[in-house]
Order: structure tokens, then C-alpha cells, then sequence
């Protein structure tokens, strides 16, 4: 049912056209945000929010803001100038449907619409609250978290197994982990989280954060393309620094394990109330996509 429900926030979210055209712009947005994917962003949101006492209701337009920047970053990630692939969640990208021009302008589109998505729909939120994760996310998904991260894994390029852990572990806590912080810690600030509370959340985040790149890692090295939903094999194609390179597939594995063990520790003390939150932190190192 709250999967139901955020595809149906998404969908009202990006509508399928609005006066005044040009309609193409509305096609490649909705072809890559509602071409379905985990949405573990957007669960991670309203978990988070509702073990703080929040409701589903106030965490929605939060949840879609993430997907929808996550989206954004998937289609310039698949862009021909960085990660150049061809499919995306089991269908082609959005610039082989629509082309390099259109598909980045839709990503600027979605991370724009974003931000008037939490200012203009959350409801029964305080002011400062929304302004606080309007903020968080503007930082998280700028040039100190997404995109940094970004622009680091693109510079090691070729570099290979000669990239030194801590860089690779910048790269990922900030290319992957940043939106799964901004995930989390908006979703329980939108819900009332105390500021002590939102510190063991962001501890939270960023385990979890760094476990499901390590587990991509170990995937793209595993799996098949048609079980990926995408290009399998493109870390060691382009000798990119991944965690199966530097440590192996099994150390890879116990690494992350490690962290969603070390995660789930921090939300001890609530108890039954983190629940969801606990299963999408196990989910992240059992899935297969």
C-alpha cells in the first residue's frame, strides 16, 4: 500500500503535460521517474518520519522530492560524457529515447520541480522544518554530497585497484550515500525529530549509505545485465575503483554486512518502532538489482 502510494504521488507529481507545451520535456521526465525501481528512497523517507512520530501524509512530498532527484541523477550519470549506458532500469535511457540534449534538461527539470514539491505540498509541517530540509537536500545533493561524490568517481576513472580505500569510500558515501543520508534525516525531520535524534539518524544514513554501494559493487561484478536491469560489468570495463577490486567479493560482502549490522545498532533504543526502517536496512544487502 505505501508503495501504491508513492507511485501515485510520483505520478501527480510529474504530470503528463502541463500548458505550455513543449510536451517532449513531460515524456522524458515521466519516462525515467515512473519507470519504476526499488523507490527505497522514498520508503526510507516515510520510515523514518513515521518512527518520529510522523505521518505518511507529511512525508510525501519529501519521498518524491528524493526519487526525483535520484532520478535526476540517474539520467546524467547514463549520459554518453559519464557513465555512457545504454539501459536503466530495464529500459532504454532517457537520452537514447530522446537524446542527450532533452535528457539533460529533464534532469535539471526534476531537481528544480524538487524543491517547489516540499515548499508548496507538505502539509502540517513548521515553516522552519521544511525550510531545514529544503537546506539539507539543496547541500546533500550539491557539491559537497551527490555531485562531489560524482565527479570524484569520474577523475578515478582507469585508475583501478591504485585508488586507496578512503577514496573510494569518499566516492560512495558521497555519490550514493548522500541521497540515502538526505533519505532518512529529512524524513525524520519532517516527523519531529529532535536534533539528537536526527545525529543518530545521520550515523544511521551513512552506514547504510555506504553498505548499498559496496553491494553494487559486488553486483556488477556477479550479476547479469538482465537481472541488473542495466549494463552489468561497466566497473571493470572502464577499470573504475570499486570495493570488489580493492578488498574481493568476499571481503566486499563482510564489509557491508558489518555496516547494516553496526546501522541497525543505532536505532536500539526505538524499538518496535523501527521495524521498516530495519528491513529496508536488510534489504539493502540481500537484494539483487
Amino acid at each position: 500500500a505505501r508503495g501504491e502510494a508513492v507511485e501515485r504521488a510520483l505520478d501527480r507529481a510529474a504530470p503528463a503535460e502541463k500548458p505550455p507545451p513543449p510536451k517532449i520535456i513531460f515524456d522524458a521526465i515521466r519516462h525515467s521517474l515512473l519507470a519504476g525501481g526499488k523507490r527505497l528512497r522514498p520508503a526510507l523517507v516515510i520510515a523514518a518520519a513515521e518512527m518520529v512520530g510522523g505521518t505518511q501524509e507529511q512525508a510525501m512530498p519529501t519521498a518524491c522530492a528524493l526519487e526525483m532527484i535520484h532520478t535526476m541523477s540517474l539520467i546524467h550519470d547514463d549520459l554518453p560524457s559519464m557513465d555512457n549506458d545504454d539501459f536503466r532500469r530495464g529500459r532504454p535511457t532517457c537520452h537514447k529515447v530522446y537524446g542527450e540534449d532533452i535528457a539533460i534538461l529533464a534532469g535539471d527539470a526534476l531537481l528544480a520541480q524538487s524543491f517547489a514539491l516540499i515548499a508548496e505540498e507538505t502539509k502540517g509541517v513548521p515553516a522552519d522544518r521544511i525550510l531545514k530540509v529544503i537546506s539539507n537536500l539543496g547541500t546533500l545533493s550539491g557539491a559537497e554530497g551527490l555531485v562531489g561524490g560524482q565527479v570524484m568517481d569520474m577523475q578515478s576513472e582507469g585508475l583501478g585497484g591504485n585508488v586507496e580505500l578512503a577514496t573510494l569510500e569518499y566516492i560512495h558515501a558521497h555519490k550514493t550515500g548522500a541521497l540515502l543520508e538526505a533519505a532518512v534525516v529529512n524524513g525524520a525531520c519532517v516527523g519531529g525529530a529532535s536534533d539528537e535524534e536526527l545525529e543518530v539518524l545521520k550515523r544511521f544514513a551513512q552506514k547504510i549509505g555506504l553498505a548499498f554501494q559496496i553491494i553494487d559493487d559486488v553486483l556488477d561484478a556477479t550479476m547479469s545485465g538482465e537481472q541488473l536491469g542495466k549494463t552489468a560489468g561497466k566497473d571493470e570495463a572502464v577499470s573504475k575503483a570499486t570495493y570488489v577490486k580493492l578488498l574481493g567479493l568476499e571481503k566486499s560482502r563482510e564489509t557491508a554486512d558489518t555496516l547494516i549490522r553496526e546501522a541497525k545498532a543505532e536505532l536500539d533504543v526505538y524499538g518496535e518502532k523501527a521495524i521498516p526502517l530495519l528491513a529496508l536496512a536488510d534489504f539493502i544487502t540481500s537484494r539483487q538489482n
